[in-house]
């Protein structure tokens, strides 16, 4: 069997996956979001916004989405991949960078290159959820490195997409 290797950002989505379902079901006002993450190897100034999108899903119950939460999720994710900033950043102490068509939700998170946008709960879950798996990329990758490194101690990382 050929199983396809699940790419940084679905293994990063799928180890805080449990605590996510936790927050959407105890604390959200909603049991459904849409989450974008941007590939942290592509900027701006490289490329279109669509070609960044690294990994996305949606998470969902059985009810019908009272708004695009897909669209308001990848406004969200353009504006911090763009601006290179968390959305609240953004919203509260950058508004004159804000351009026509931007939302005015907060629910992204950027950790040292790495972008991820939320919609569809309350904006500061939507921030949450964005932070874990910010933080979780971050994590995974440097585990790479270590394990790399001690089985490979001569050669130069390659990291895995």
């Amino acid at each position: 069997m050929n199983e396809t290797k699940k790419s940084l950002a679905e293994e990063a989505l799928d180890l805080v996956m449990p605590s996510i379902e936790t927050l959407l079901v105890e604390k959200a006002k909603r049991t459904h979001v849409h989450i974008v993450v941007m590939n942290p190897r592509k900027k701006p100034w490289e490329c279109k916004f669509a070609d960044a999108i690294w990994y996305e899903r949606s998470i969902t119950d059985d009810k019908p989405w009272e708004r695009d939460y897909t669209a308001f999720a990848r406004a969200k994710a353009n504006q911090a991949w763009r601006e290179g900033q968390h959305g609240i950043v953004v919203t509260a102490l950058a508004p004159a960078t804000l351009r026509h068509g931007d939302t005015v939700y907060d629910g992204s998170f950027c950790y040292n290159g790495v972008i991820v946008a939320c919609s569809g709960v309350e904006p500061y879950f939507d921030m949450l959820i964005s932070a874990w798996i910010a933080l979780a990329i971050q994590q995974l990758s440097q585990h790479q490195i270590q394990t790399y490194r001690a089985e490979n101690p001569n050669e130069a990382f390659v990291p895995i997409e």
